[in-house]
């Protein structure tokens, strides 16, 4: 009989690379990988060897092979962005099944560096498909690249509901707020990066035009950044030497993949996801203290917070109106990293939720590396969601501290 795996394991450790963010001599997606990897087996005293389940964006075999393991269990689903939390729901439900113990997570993408490397080191294959449908049929009526994607997304809500650009700009100025209390955010301050510090909305309505309504303040970072998590079994997380974090709820969903599929610009599948998630958790929106959303766009942010139900329908930027979802909001916090506008987004920033959703109900976002005071915030609870494509694949969790 099928059992509801909700609590059946947790997230036991989560790490970054080394160095993250604008690596100026170059690194490569294995190297981001692998040293992740380390720190997060340093972290919790699980040894490779001791990993039997490998889940990645398409890299799960090599990753087994680099760390000279022969995992029983290989999961290589790629969706964009929200691969690494679908991959938290499919190592639940494989440990649930008694399959395997220990479940490695694992990303590394060399988005920044791909440049400075020609294209070489990202573990992807180039490919020019003249008969793809987005170049058959989106790139000619001016849907070409994930800005003008999600601005027609925007342009919808702002029609629908009467949202205005400065109501998305205020995402990116929380967001960024936050980004100031984490000394690895790429926009920390003036010196991590020349326009790092805080912002105003002001900036935000001024930055350089990309896609109209999006300004270059309401779109992602470019970045260079590895992750891994390590999730195991309830009987072997309580025999280690990090903090669990109960995996209580989970859910995926698509809705299309191309947006001219899309049925409505402004509704996406994490209503379907979250709905799985909160059900399993036997949890709703309402006992949610924190959340973690996918911002590769101001917009994205936005319209997953009511997908969520953390606001009513059309008015997904009042979460972070007035700073209520920054530092000492009145709200709940949201992307307390900075998030993938001011923090790091390599191009798929899924991983960087399961990091700082772990370190934070973990009660170790504070450490000299992770968070200055204040970042640490007092949440037991969070919602967890990624967008993958163009607003089309999404995963949602809901995760608990331990007790």
């Amino acid at each position: 009989m099928p059992s509801n795996p909700s609590m059946s394991a947790a997230i036991v450790g989560a790490a970054e690379s080394n160095k993250i963010g604008f690596i100026e001599e170059g690194t490569t997606a294995t190297r981001l990988h692998l040293e992740a990897i380390n720190n997060v087996c340093k972290q919790t005293g699980i040894k490779p060897s001791e990993i039997d389940g490998v889940f990645s964006a398409g890299f799960s075999p090599q990753l087994g092979e680099h760390l000279g393991i022969h995992p029983k269990y290989l999961d290589t689903t790629a969706v964009g962005g929200a691969s690494f939390v679908l991959h938290v729901h499919h190592a639940l439900a494989a440990i649930n099944a008694g399959i395997i113990d220990v479940a490695l997570i694992s990303h590394g993408e060399a988005g920044f560096s791909a440049r400075k490397n020609r294209g070489n080191g990202t573990n992807r294959a180039g490919a020019d498909d003249k008969w793809s449908v987005g170049n058959q049929f989106e790139v000619p009526y001016g849907i070409a690249g994930q800005p003008s994607n999600y601005a027609h997304a925007m342009t919808r809500h702002m029609h629908q509901f009467g949202s205005r650009k400065e109501d998305f700009a205020q995402i990116a100025v929380t967001t960024r707020d936050w980004a100031t209390l984490n000394p690895r955010a790429v926009m920390h301050s003036k010196e991590t990066h020349p326009f790092g510090g805080p912002i105003t909305v002001q900036d935000v309505m001024d930055s350089r035009l990309i896609a109209w309504p999006l300004s270059l303040l309401d779109c992602c970072l470019v970045t260079d950044h590895g992750g891994a998590v390590l999730i195991a079994s309830a009987e072997k997380a309580r025999s280690l030497r990090t903090a669990p974090v109960w995996i209580a709820g989970a859910g995926e969903s698509m809705s299309h993949w191309s947006m001219l599929e899309m049925e409505d610009f402004t509704a996406t599948s994490a209503r379907a996801s979250s709905n799985t998630a909160y059900k399993m958790a036997g949890m709703g929106p309402g006992e949610m203290e924190m959340a973690m959303i996918y911002d590769s766009f101001t917009v994205t942010a936005g319209i997953t917070a009511e997908m969520l139900g953390l606001t009513p329908r059309g008015e997904g930027p009042s979460l972070w109106a007035d700073g209520k979802a920054g530092p000492g909001g009145s709200g709940i916090p949201v992307n307390t990293n900075g998030g993938g506008l001011s923090f790091s987004h390599s191009g798929m920033y899924g991983m960087m939720l399961l990091v700082e959703v772990y370190r934070q109900l973990s009660g170790t976002a504070e450490d000299g590396i992770n968070g200055l005071p204040g970042k640490q915030v007092e949440a037991k609870t969070a919602v967890v969601n990624g967008t993958g494509g163009a607003l089309s694949t999404t995963g949602t969790l809901v995760l608990v501290a331990d007790d």
